[in-house]
């Protein structure tokens, strides 16, 4: 009995191993979204070799079905393009007034300016109104300072005591 179980055990397995080589149905998760691959529309196709999605070796899967999207703008939404021959799918919409129609009141005029200037020096009040063309300025030091004397140890050519 352990030998007929020991031999399904051992058939079973490779048979378990050969199981994700098969092939699979794409269905999208939300409706209208679609799923594309490689710029394929892979919605409700049939795909095979997807075993490289899974693990770190990358495999091109082979896609049964679907149809081929053309490159559109970049996934950078706010971004136009103008190269790539597409308008904007955003905007606002442009209409043109007639040329017989009543205009508004002209708007009132405004003005406004900004300026800069030193700020004013404060205010002098030994300066006369109409000064001289030379001011002598007074001494600070009107006595200069004598020198003080040396103590007699330090006097050149002395010995001390």
């Amino acid at each position: 009995m352990r030998a007929l179980a020991l031999a399904a055990l051992l058939i079973g397995l490779p048979v378990t191993a050969f199981a994700g080589g098969g092939f699979d149905i794409v269905v999208p998760g939300r409706p209208g979204v679609p799923i594309i691959i490689n710029n394929i529309d892979a919605s409700y196709t049939v795909i095979e070799g997807t075993w490289g999605l899974g693990k770190n070796v990358q495999v091109q899967p082979t896609i049964y079905g679907g149809r081929y999207v053309a490159e559109r703008q970049p996934a950078d939404v706010g971004h136009y393009y103008p190269t790539l021959g597409l308008r904007p799918g955003y905007g606002r919409l442009e209409v043109e007034p007639s040329a017989n129609r009543k205009l508004p009141k002209p708007a009132e005029s405004y003005h406004q300016s900004w300026g800069a200037q030193s700020a004013p020096l404060p205010a002098q009040m030994d300066v006369p109104v109409d000064p001289p063309p030379v001011i002598l300025a007074p001494e600070i030091n009107e006595q200069p300072r004598r020198p003080r004397p040396r103590p007699r140890a330090e006097m050149p050519g002395r010995r001390p005591g």
